[in-house]
């Protein structure tokens, strides 16, 4: 469990892979190993520990990481199977009901997503990660309406969460509210400075603005984080209204201070 917490992945794969071979109903080695999987990107791999171990002990926790490795590898059919099964479990498991709705989200099945949520607020009114994942939901369906008004009522309970601050902050943005997206992105990033993503949409909201070199500089310190967000800076300062448009993707990349082939 600690080396989980602390990323050592490969480690906490070892570790666990080693408690089930002495003992193959541990169920918990059999979750953190899961886990370890998924968060190595290796789904596949995580499948069979996961559904042994969810066979085994009815466990809403395991259930729900193994519906999440069956969506990765495509077979999302017998993940919403799986994660229904977790949702049904009691004491209700939020996590379950957060990733049945994140998966019905991602499948288009919008109506059907927002039920899942709303069901297990239902149950666990106090869990703020479904109001968020509510919010994110409407936020993606472009109903800004809905989405603020969940924002708002989790930053009212919960005002150190991150996922609540920059969902806000992407919904002013949208009404054209700059200054007041701006604002809560930077204490975002004060709270979470290597948070490339918020960095980005900091410097489109400052260019929108009207506040070039601010913005600009913005989205040379993110392109320069790693070259798997350089694209998303080039297209932030091309679409920002008081951005610039480069014919050449290099030019751009140039500019912000990143390799063309980024």
């Amino acid at each position: 469990m600690l080396a989980l917490r602390m990323r050592r992945l490969d480690e906490a794969e070892r570790l666990a892979a080693g408690v089930l071979k002495s003992d193959r109903r541990h169920i918990l080695a059999a979750r953190l190993l899961g886990e370890a999987l998924l968060l190595q990107a290796r789904p596949q791999a995580a499948i069979e520990p996961l559904r042994r171990a969810a066979r085994r002990s009815g466990d809403p926790a395991i259930e729900t990481l193994l519906g999440r490795a069956l969506a990765e590898v495509g077979r999302r059919a017998e993940a919403l199977g799986e994660l229904r099964r977790a949702t049904a479990r009691r004491p209700p498991y939020p996590p379950a009901f957060l990733e049945l709705g994140d998966q019905l989200g991602k499948a288009g099945r919008f109506d059907e997503a927002i039920a899942a949520f709303e069901d297990g607020l239902a149950l666990a009114p106090d869990a703020t990660v479904l109001r968020v994942g509510l919010a994110y939901l409407h936020l993606n369906r472009n109903d800004r309406a809905q989405a603020r008004r969940l924002f708002l009522q989790v930053r009212a309970a919960a005002p150190e969460r991150h996922d609540a601050r920059v969902g806000l902050a992407a919904v002013l943005a949208l009404d054209g509210d700059y200054a007041a997206a701006a604002e809560l992105y930077r204490q975002a990033l004060a709270a979470r400075p290597d948070d490339t993503a918020t960095r980005i949409a900091l410097g489109r909201v400052l260019l929108d603005l009207g506040e070039r070199d601010a913005g600009e500089a913005a989205l040379r310190a993110a392109a320069r984080d790693g070259a798997p967000l350089a694209s998303q800076a080039i297209t932030a300062l091309s679409a920002a209204a008081h951005g610039r448009f480069f014919l050449r993707p290099s030019d751009a990349a140039r500019f912000l201070g990143v390799p063309a082939a980024s």
